[in-house]
C-alpha cells in the first residue's frame, strides 16, 4: 500500500469546544490507484488532503506513506517527505508570475538532495513540458498562458521529482469545461502509466475519471 491511514482524527479548539474535522478516518490507497475524495464543504476532505500532503498533522491516529510512518514527524522531516514523495496540483495553479514555464517546473528539484543542475535540470523540465503538450510554450510566463495551459505547467512541476503520490485539490475548479476535460484526460493517462493520484473534488463528472470514490461527511468516510 502506498497510503495507510488508521483511525485518523484532527481536532480544532473553537473557544471552549473541540471540533473534529476528521473523526476516525481509515483508508488505504494502493500504488497505481486513482481516488477521488468527495463531500460537501466542511466534510473534512480538505483537512484529509492536507494531512496526506504532510501540510498538517493529525491529533491522533496513524498515517503511513510509502512505508514511512509520518504522523508523528517533525516539520523539517515532513518537509523532506513532501519534497521527495508528493507532487501537488492546486486549484489556483500557484505559479510564479514572473518566471517562465520551464523555470516554474524546475522549482521542486532545487530543494532536493538529489538535485539536477544546469543542462540536466533544463532537459528534465523540458521533457515534462513536452509530455503535457507545452513544448512550444517553455519560455512563456503564466500571464502568456491560458488557464488550462497554466494547470498543465503545474502538473509538470508536480511530476518534476518523480513522486510516487500526486495530490490534486479541485484541479479543475478554475477551468472552463473544455479545459477541465483535457486536464482530467491527462490525469487518467498519467494514472494508466502507473502514477498514483488522490484528488479532492465536489464535481461528479470530474470524479468519474477516477477509479474509485471516497465520500466524506462530518469528518467521517460514509461511502
Amino acid at each position: 500500500m502506498l497510503i495507510e491511514i488508521k483511525d485518523l482524527k484532527r481536532g480544532y479548539n473553537m473557544g471552549e469546544q473541540e471540533v473534529w474535522a476528521l473523526d476516525g478516518v481509515s483508508i488505504e490507497v494502493a500504488k497505481g490507484d486513482f481516488v477521488a475524495i468527495m463531500g460537501a464543504s466542511g466534510s473534512g476532505k480538505s483537512t484529509l488532503l492536507n494531512i496526506l500532503g504532510c501540510l498538517d498533522v493529525p491529533t491522533s491516529g496513524s498515517y503511513s506513506l510509502d512505508g514511512i510512518p509520518v504522523a508523528g514527524m517533525t516539520r523539517a522531516a515532513l518537509a523532506k517527505v513532501r519534497n521527495q514523495k508528493i507532487g501537488f496540483v492546486f486549484q489556483s495553479f500557484n505559479l510564479l508570475s514572473r518566471t517562465s514555464a520551464r523555470e516554474n517546473v524546475e522549482l521542486p528539484m532545487l530543494y532536493t538532495h538529489a538535485a539536477l543542475a544546469g543542462k540536466a535540470l533544463h532537459e528534465r523540465a523540458e521533457r515534462l513540458l513536452h509530455q503535457v503538450g507545452l513544448g512550444d510554450r517553455m519560455m512563456h510566463t503564466p500571464a502568456q498562458l491560458s488557464g488550462g495551459q497554466q494547470q498543465r505547467v503545474a502538473i509538470a512541476r508536480a511530476l518534476m521529482n518523480n513522486p510516487p503520490l500526486l495530490l490534486a485539490d479541485e484541479p479543475t475548479g478554475n477551468l472552463d469545461s473544455h479545459s477541465s476535460v483535457e486536464i482530467m484526460a491527462f490525469f487518467k493517462a498519467l494514472n494508466a502509466q502507473g502514477q498514483t493520484i488522490v484528488m479532492v473534488t465536489h464535481e461528479d463528472d470530474v470524479a468519474a475519471f477516477a477509479k474509485r470514490k471516497i465520500v466524506m461527511r462530518d469528518g467521517k468516510v460514509v461511502a
